[in-house]
C-alpha cells in the first residue's frame, strides 16, 4: 500500500534570502540599495524611466549569481524526502531552486527570468543567456522585453496558484516573512481550521496568531522544525 505524503507549504520572505546576504527588499528608510524604491520598484518607474528600472535589475541579477542558498534554503528542500512540499516565495531571486526545491511558486516574479511588456504574466529565457539585458531588447517578435519581477502597482498573477496550494496544506510554514506585506500575508487566512502551522522568524511575528514560533534565524529555525517534525 502506497502512503500519500502530507502536503507541507511554505511561505517565504526577505529573511532567509537575507542571511545569504541579499538586501531586503524594503528597508525601514525606503531605501533599497542606496535607491528610492520609487524609483526602481514600481510600474510607474518602469513606465517613466525604463533604463534605470531594467539596469538596476541587472545589478540585483549579478548580486545573486554571486551568492549562494543557505542551510535554510537548503534544509527546506530535502523536506521533499518526507513531505509534498510547496514553496511560495516572496523573493525575486532563484535560490529555492538552486537548493533542489522542485515546486516553487514565485508571487514576486523571478529575477533570472525576463518578460514582454504586454505580457508580464509569461517568464521567458535572458536574451541570449546574458546576465545583463538591454533596456531596449526585444524577443524574436520585436515586442519589448522587461524584468520578470512584479512591481509595485500591479497585479500578483500567482496568487490563485498561491490560494489553491495553501488551502490543500497539512503543514504549513511561514519563514523570514513579517506577514505584514499583502497579498501575500492573506495567505494564511487559507490554511485548513486545525493543521500545524509555524512561522521562523529572530523576532516576534505579531500577525502570526495561532502559529508556533520558532524565534531563530532561518537556518538555525528549519534547524529546528526539521528536528520537531521528525519526532511528531
Amino acid at each position: 500500500m502506497v502512503t500519500m505524503k502530507k502536503k507541507l507549504v511554505a511561505l517565504t520572505g526577505a529573511g532567509i534570502s537575507a542571511e545569504s546576504g541579499l538586501s531586503t527588499f524594503r528597508d525601514s528608510d525606503g531605501l533599497w540599495e542606496n535607491y528610492r524604491i520609487e524609483e526602481v520598484a514600481t510600474h510607474e518607474a518602469l513606465i517613466r524611466n525604463r533604463e534605470q528600472v531594467v539596469r538596476f535589475a541587472n545589478m540585483l541579477r549579478k548580486q545573486c549569481v554571486d551568492r549562494k542558498p543557505n542551510l535554510g534554503h537548503i534544509r527546506l528542500a530535502e523536506l521533499e524526502r518526507d513531505y509534498d512540499v510547496t514553496v511560495i516565495t516572496q523573493n525575486i531571486d532563484d535560490f529555492h531552486e538552486q537548493a533542489g526545491s522542485s515546486h516553487v511558486i514565485h508571487l514576486h516574479g523571478n529575477l533570472m527570468k525576463c518578460c514582454t511588456m504586454d505580457r508580464p504574466d509569461v517568464p521567458l529565457d535572458l536574451p541570449n543567456g546574458e546576465l545583463e539585458m538591454s533596456p531596449d531588447a526585444t524577443d524574436e517578435h520585436g515586442n519589448l522585453l522587461r524584468p520578470f519581477i512584479v512591481y509595485f502597482g500591479e497585479a500578483v498573477p500567482m496568487m490563485d496558484a498561491a490560494a489553491r496550494a495553501t488551502m490543500e496544506a497539512d503543514i504549513f510554514v511561514v519563514i523570514g516573512s513579517s506577514l505584514n506585506v499583502y497579498p501575500a500575508a492573506g495567505l494564511m487566512m487559507y490554511t485548513k481550521p486545525g493543521i500545524p502551522r509555524y512561522v521562523i522568524d529572530p523576532k516576534p511575528v505579531a500577525a502570526a496568531v495561532g502559529f508556533e514560533q520558532i524565534m531563530a534565524t532561518a537556518s538555525e529555525g528549519m534547524n529546528k522544525l526539521t528536528e520537531m517534525l521528525r519526532n511528531d
